[in-house]
């Protein structure tokens, strides 16, 4: 069996997080443009970009494409230390190769679809965190060896992510993921709320990671 090596790895993310930003955020600035997409639009986008690439780079690096997934996955148990932050500057180098792809397409001004709290720092941080929580704990149930099942596993993680964007992508963006928020922040200069992108993400995915091992499954007491 063919060993992946780590720089195919960090090739797949850093690819992988680039893609999420031409399709994920450049809906976004579409719509700005054309109004053609609508938030539903926008949602779908996230879902279906997600979707092809668990499909297409997920046998290779495991398509994190997200810092915070992978911080979760290690703090799970089921993913190597040595590797976390190579993956996440890969993230990084993907996001914001992404994003400044998508800026060319940009009008003057344009956000580049970073997230901006609708409602305050306060009521994002919240929503951040249990969408994340949520995702996370979604991811690490479905890639459980009880419960993994190839293309459903794909199905339902995008499900997932469409489903938090449709509901709270109005009031938060649902980022759910840090390299996503600071590679258009950073870029457009919208960073006055980019730490609630970081801090509540981490928060989220470690938050799942506990609840995650109190529902694992243990055999009964004799």
């Amino acid at each position: 069996m063919r060993t992946v090596t780590l720089r195919q790895c960090l090739l797949a993310e850093a690819l992988g997080t680039a893609v999420l930003m031409l399709f994920g955020t450049g809906a976004v600035v579409v719509n700005e443009q054309t109004h053609a997409l609508g938030h539903g639009g926008i949602a779908a986008a996230f879902g279906l970009v997600v979707l092809v690439l668990i499909q297409g780079l997920g046998h290779v690096s495991g398509a994190h494409v997200n810092p915070a997934v992978t911080l979760g996955f290690w703090a799970a148990g089921r993913f190597p230390g040595r590797r976390v932050l190579p993956y996440v500057a890969a993230q990084l180098v993907g996001a914001f190769a992404g994003s400044a792809l998508v800026k060319l397409l940009a009008a003057p001004g344009s956000a580049l679809g970073a997230t901006l709290p609708a409602h305050g720092a306060a009521q994002a941080f919240g929503i951040e965190v249990f969408l994340t929580f949520w995702l996370m704990l979604v991811i690490l149930r479905v890639t459980s060896g009880f419960y993994e099942q190839g293309l459903l596993v794909g199905l339902t993680i995008s499900a997932t992510v469409a489903l938090e964007a449709l509901v709270a992508g109005p009031l938060s963006g649902a980022s759910m993921n840090p390299a996503r928020s600071l590679a258009p922040a950073i870029l457009s200069g919208h960073i006055t709320a980019a730490w609630v992108y970081v801090v509540a993400p981490v928060a989220g995915v470690l938050l799942a990671v506990v609840v995650d091992r109190l529902l694992e499954l243990r055999p009964p007491e004799a």
